[in-house]
């Protein structure tokens, strides 16, 4: 017995995942060049930092463009759960990212705070430049995180909230551009530090999601499946139910209780019956397995001792 989701179900959502990161990183490579190179031009450690960190979002769509190569892969001997999880690898790539990417802004605002020197030549189209980009990114995280809840995709959550940090890492600099243009040239590299604190929390929200999957955290709440299967006409109850995986690819397994005299030919139909029933209700659910058992008072016994425990 056992349900698996057909593979064409699952190559159509890797491939709408795969559209948005090539899209997304078309844009995230024009904001970095406008970013790194008006940086560079007026000298100030907050836009150049900026760049890099908007070049750090289109190397994630790379990386999660190769996590998806790999996790569009079949079942094999070798991985017989399939290779989802590599998307996992590919959001956590992500999180380590972000990670070194505020080690480089702290390390750039630390170094310009021993020297401020006169501080950025700041003009209209400095300003010009972050607000433009913003928009973009604006634009790209919004987009891409209703994508990620809508196709239920680890990958592109992580990498919204990668470019979700680049926003704020805009609207310091911002700020920064117009402490500096008051005549407080200091605010540039200030404003890095606290930028880089900023980046360093949504890395480790990204590394906590992926940190879920990896452990095999519970995705589903017994209960819910198990009311879901008690609804299968000859189901006598159930106990044991276990969920894991990725938040798109969840396994499921629990054991299903009926009549002691129902015959085998029955009693696999009942089980067949519950594995879909499951999979039609949760559209996160990819694998099904359901174990039969005689609905005897040693059975009894292991169903109320986990209701009563909650796992259930």
């Amino acid at each position: 017995m056992g349900y698996t989701e057909p593979r064409n179900a699952a190559g159509d959502r890797i491939r709408s995942i795969r559209r948005v990161l090539w899209w997304v990183l078309v844009l995230n490579v024009g904001v970095a060049a406008a970013k790194l190179g008006y940086g560079l031009l007026i000298d100030s450690v907050s836009v150049t930092a900026d760049g890099f960190h908007s070049m750090f979002d289109g190397t994630s769509n790379v990386i999660g463009l190769i996590g998806l190569s790999f996790a569009a892969r079949p079942a094999d001997r070798d991985h017989p759960y399939g290779h989802a999880k590599f998307e996992t690898f590919a959001s956590a790539a992500i999180g380590a990212l972000l990670l070194f990417a505020a080690w480089r802004v702290g390390s750039s605002a630390i170094e310009r705070l021993s020297d401020p020197g006169s501080g950025p030549r700041v003009d209209a189209i400095s300003f010009a430049v972050m607000v433009i980009t913003l928009a973009v990114n604006l634009v790209v995280t919004t987009l891409e995180r209703r994508a990620g809840v809508r196709l239920n995709s680890e990958i592109l959550k992580a990498d919204a909230s990668h470019t979700g940090s680049d926003i704020l890492v805009s609207l310091g600099v911002i700020g920064g551009l117009v402490a500096v243009k008051l005549g407080f040239p200091i605010a540039d590299p200030v404003l890095g530090l606290v930028i880089a604190g900023f980046i360093i929390l949504t890395g480790l929200r990204v590394l906590a999601g992926a940190g879920e999957s990896l452990a095999d955290t519970a995705r589903l709440e017994p209960a819910r499946v198990g009311e879901v299967a008690l609804g299968v006409e000859g189901v006598l109850g159930c106990h044991d139910v276990r969920t894991r995986g990725t938040e798109s690819d969840v396994c499921v397994d629990l054991h299903v209780q009926v009549d002691p005299g129902t015959s085998l030919a029955n009693a696999h139909a009942i089980a067949e019956g519950v594995e879909k029933a499951i999979a039609d209700a949760f559209a996160e659910v990819t694998d099904v397995i359901a174990h039969l058992e005689p609905l005897d008072p040693y059975q009894q016994r292991k169903t109320a001792d986990q209701e009563r425990d909650g796992r259930l």
